[in-house]
């Protein structure tokens, strides 16, 4: 079993797009069994919020479920519950470091891809929800594929 949580900072944009992605690829695979896939936030602002609306109908948009999907904080319990700790950007590195302790690996999505940029930008701030999808379609497709 290969357990995976996606991080970002508040878990409404960034990081329940990419487990709701990484979940469809999944399902279309018929891995469901061979996955534990999760997402949080390095923040608990939103703490049992939905993700963002946003968000909802972007993955709506390509027939995405987000079924059971709510916000939570990351925490130092996740150490152990996870193998792969996958963040959105530098930042979420960090802080994902400073939460879990320890010597856990901590990759940034798109480290995984050859693109050229290497942080997801949080569609909060800019608004682009489309550019978020598809930087996390390429970078859940390269996951899978490493974790396959």
């Amino acid at each position: 079993m290969k357990k995976v949580v996606f991080i970002c900072l508040g878990n409404i944009c960034r990081s329940p797009m990419a487990e709701a992605i990484f979940r469809d690829l999944v399902k279309q695979q018929n891995l469901e069994a061979a996955f534990t896939i999760d997402s949080a936030g390095t923040a608990g602002w939103h703490e049992g919020e939905r993700p963002h609306k946003g968000t909802l109908a972007k993955l709506r948009e390509h027939d995405i479920s987000t079924e059971g999907m709510y916000s939570r904080p990351l925490t130092k319990e996740d150490s152990e519950r996870f193998d792969y700790f996958i963040c959105m950007d530098e930042s979420n590195v960090e802080n994902t470091r400073r939460i879990l302790g320890g010597d856990k690996e901590v990759l940034r999505l798109l480290d995984l891809t050859t693109h050229t940029v290497k942080e997801v930008p949080d569609p909060y701030y800019t608004g682009d929800f489309e550019e978020t999808y598809q930087l996390c379609l390429e970078g859940c497709t390269k996951l899978l594929e490493k974790l396959c």
